[in-house]
């Protein structure tokens, strides 16, 4: 299944494993969705991880919308990951990062904001395609990576103003944040894609507001 093995690039990307797998939490359908949530389902979004209190407590659920599912089935991005099928990729890659940061954060009782988890997932989208396209292409680095995902972006019309402008400050943030590891580590003369990973590793095991104060800085 595509969605697992892109958790597996996250766990291997970061270090970070996680016992529970996506797999497990998925449903595709959004009428189960909205029997789940309510008001609550988005009515647009072809993603949403979602939290749900049952007999046994709460329980984490990731929506991903079957339509994207099937597109990815007959253009696999972890063989080949372009234009083509980049966009369905990255909803999907949100998804997926959602649920493993909120899953890696939980076994170790830490609280997780809105926004971090938005960050978090902006810097995985970014770092996983990178990886994946370097590998795919023999080393070459896909120089307009950045832009397409951070720059050549839309929202959601439905979102209301507080969640547009958590996005937008998301975006923002993990675009300035991955140009700067970009630059520093794989533009330079002398590449070191080991110190860009370790880079990684560090900011995905800080919290919010150490996220957030390295970030403004």
């Amino acid at each position: 299944m595509v969605l697992s093995r892109m958790q597996a690039l996250l766990a291997q990307l970061y270090d970070a494993p996680v016992d529970h797998q996506v797999q497990d939490y998925l449903i595709t359908e959004r009428a189960q969705l909205v029997q789940l949530l309510g008001a609550d389902a988005s009515p647009t979004s072809d993603e949403q991880v979602f939290l749900v209190e049952d007999a046994q407590g709460v329980r984490v659920g990731l929506f991903i919308d079957a339509s994207v599912l099937e597109r990815l089935r007959g253009r696999d991005p972890l063989a080949a990951l372009d234009e083509t099928n980049l966009a369905d990729y990255c909803t999907a890659l949100e998804g997926v990062s959602h649920f493993h940061y909120l899953m890696w954060n939980l076994t170790r009782n830490r609280r997780v904001s809105l926004l971090e988890l938005e960050l978090q997932a902006e810097v995985d989208k970014y770092a996983s395609a990178l990886t994946l396209m370097t590998r795919q292409r023999g080393g070459y680095f896909p120089a307009m990576l950045h832009a397409r995902l951070f720059h050549h972006v839309a929202f959601l019309p439905c979102l209301d103003a507080a969640a547009r402008r958590r996005y937008e400050e998301a975006n923002r943030h993990a675009a300035r944040y991955c140009r700067e590891l970009e630059e520093r580590y794989l533009r330079s003369r002398r590449q070191r894609p080991e110190a860009w990973v370790a880079e990684l590793r560090r900011f995905f095991r800080r919290g919010h507001q150490e996220k957030i104060r390295q970030l403004v800085v």
